[in-house]
């Protein structure tokens, strides 16, 4: 297909996209992996958790979720009263099926009561549900800290769960999951991007391995990616995250110079997402994601104790 129909083509549907927004009385949220044309056109853009929560407080009847299954679940969770819809139903993610509720279960079973279970929100509603407090990876240290506990165990990310047992007087145990997009990613691929970008810095997400947050300038969530890439005087900058990452950080900073650790960071289940799926979901109101009461009350008090945390904490 000649590049300039196809350019055209994709300006169509967003605006036809955004007309069906505007009958539904629908919010089109994307997370930061999202293809560049579904960023383009969302109403928020960010991680998962900030979506949810902004999704709630609007007066939008529909929450068009571009993103993973769980993440549309959180969305469900704090706003039981709206329509959530997810374009592709079998948009997932790996880490989070990593763990099932009764395995967490089991676990709670072997540890004992007086060790709190602390929950990555890239878990599923049941396991959340089982948790007695999630956290993000912007505030998962915050969140440990919190705790009045000298033990905790951690769940489903074994990286991000490294990372905090780095910075935090506790003992951190933890279920070995992992996201394969981020933990494919070696020291020596990052060393090799410094040698081909001089002065450049590295930005990293805390789901990589240890070897990679060892020569990483910076370790922060997406959200901070944005906020440290903004205010450092640095020019150029690589990134380890999925990619989907750089169209914000290009976007907001035109002069800099982005480049992702690896062309193998792209999440399939992210990018399996396109522009007609959300097309069609609005269209046929399709892929309604629901939790049902008993666990979304369970899993909400969950989030609702990591909301307490203090930010600074």
């Amino acid at each position: 297909m000649d590049m300039s129909l196809a350019v055209k083509e994709t300006k169509e549907l967003q605006q036809e996209v955004r007309k069906l927004l505007k009958q539904r009385n629908a919010v089109m949220l994307a997370h930061n992996y999202q293809r560049d044309e579904i960023q383009e056109i969302a109403d928020l853009g960010g991680d998962s958790l900030a979506l949810a929560q902004q999704a709630a407080d609007t007066e939008s009847d529909t929450i068009l979720f571009c993103g993973v299954h769980f993440m549309a679940e959180s969305a469900a969770i704090l706003a039981p009263k709206k329509t959530v819809l997810l374009p592709r139903l079998e948009a997932g993610c790996p880490m989070a099926d990593m763990i099932t509720a009764d395995k967490l279960r089991q676990r709670k079973k072997e540890i004992g009561s007086d060790v709190p279970i602390v929950t990555y929100v890239n878990s599923s509603a049941e396991v959340k549900a089982e948790s007695d407090i999630c956290c993000t990876s912007a505030n998962a240290l915050a969140v440990v800290n919190s705790l009045p506990q000298d033990k905790v165990f951690f769940t489903p990310d074994m990286n991000l769960a490294k990372y905090i047992q780095r910075h935090t007087d506790k003992k951190v145990d933890y279920w070995k999951g992992f996201c394969p997009t981020h933990h494919l990613l070696t020291a020596n691929t990052i060393m090799e991007m410094k040698q081909q970008h001089h002065n450049a810095k590295v930005v990293a997400h805390p789901e990589c391995q240890p070897e990679v947050l060892d020569i990483a300038d910076h370790i922060t969530s997406t959200s901070g990616m944005y906020k440290y890439c903004k205010s450092e005087a640095a020019q150029k900058f690589i990134i380890a995250t999925e990619d989907g990452i750089l169209y914000r950080l290009r976007k907001e900073n035109p002069e800099k110079h982005f480049y992702i650790a690896t062309v193998e960071m792209i999440c399939p289940n992210m990018k399996v997402t396109t522009l007609e799926d959300v097309y069609d979901a609005l269209v046929d109101i399709k892929h309604v994601i629901t939790v049902p009461d008993k666990i979304r009350e369970k899993a909400k008090r969950a989030l609702d104790r990591m909301l307490a945390v203090p930010r600074d904490q």
